[in-house]
C-alpha cells in the first residue's frame, strides 16, 4: 500500500447500512406521485447515488418533479428515516485504528451535510472526523466529485496523492478518479463487484475486517 495521510469515507453503504430509512423514504416520496412500492428491496439500488439523479433516471421524472420528490423524501427522512440506520460492525474499531496510526479522517457523502452530521453524532463517531462534508440542500454540490472537491478545499488537502477515498458505489470511485486520488471499493455495501471493477479502483476490499487488516 502507498503511503497515504488522509482517508475520505463515503457514508451510506460504507460506514452505515441505511437501507431501511432510505427505502422507506423513497417509497414515501413515490407515493406522493401515485407510485406504490410493493417491495422495498427493489429500491436498494438507489442507495448511494445523488437522489435527484435516481428519481430522474430510474423513474423518468423531469427536473422539477425530481426536486419535488427529493423534498418529499427529506420530509420523512429528517424526522424518522435518519435513525432507521445501522452502523456496520467494527467501524469504530477501524476509525480508532486509523487515528492511532496518525491518519486524518474525512467524510465525503452525497447525503446533505446537515443530515450526515446528525448521523455521525447519533452513532457517536463524529469525533473521529477532522471534517465531515456532504451535499448541499440547495443542490450546489450535485455530484460525488463536487463533494470530494469541497472536502479537499475545506480541509486544505492540496495533494490528492496523499488522499484515499473509500466507498461502495461507482460514484465514489469516479469522484476519486476525477480528483486524482486513489480509491478503495468495498464490497459489503450496495455496489456489486462488477459495478466497482468497471471503475478500476486502486484496491477492492470485501469486508470491514479486511479493511482493518488492510490498514494494520
Amino acid at each position: 500500500m502507498k503511503s497515504y495521510k488522509h482517508i475520505l469515507f463515503d457514508l451510506d453503504g460504507t460506514l452505515t447500512d441505511p437501507a431501511e430509512g432510505i427505502t422507506k423514504c423513497i417509497a414515501y416520496a413515490l407515493e406522493s406521485k401515485g407510485i406504490h412500492t410493493a417491495d422495498l428491496n427493489s429500491l436498494k439500488p438507489l442507495i448511494g447515488p445523488p437522489l435527484k439523479d435516481s428519481f430522474i433516471h430510474t423513474f423518468g421524472f423531469g427536473e422539477s418533479e425530481a426536486i419535488a420528490c427529493v423534498e418529499k423524501y427529506r420530509e420523512r427522512f429528517s424526522a424518522i428515516g435518519l435513525y432507521e440506520n445501522i452502523l456496520f460492525d467494527r467501524i469504530p474499531e477501524l476509525l480508532t485504528l486509523l487515528k492511532t496510526k496518525g491518519y486524518s479522517i474525512y467524510l465525503a457523502t452525497s447525503k446533505p451535510e446537515i443530515f450526515a452530521h446528525k448521523i455521525l453524532q447519533h452513532f457517536e463517531i463524529n469525533t473521529y472526523f477532522d471534517f465531515a462534508g456532504g451535499s448541499a440542500l440547495d443542490d450546489s454540490r450535485p455530484t460525488k466529485t463536487s463533494v470530494i472537491q469541497y472536502v479537499m478545499e475545506k480541509a486544505k488537502l492540496t495533494n490528492p496523492q496523499e488522499c484515499l477515498m473509500i466507498g461502495d458505489r461507482k460514484h465514489d470511485l469516479i469522484g476519486a478518479r476525477e480528483t486524482a486520488m486513489d480509491a478503495v471499493g468495498v464490497l459489503y455495501g450496495y455496489g456489486s463487484q462488477a459495478e466497482l471493477e468497471q471503475e478500476s479502483p486502486t484496491y477492492l476490499i470485501q469486508t470491514v475486517p479486511d479493511l482493518i487488516e488492510f490498514f494494520n
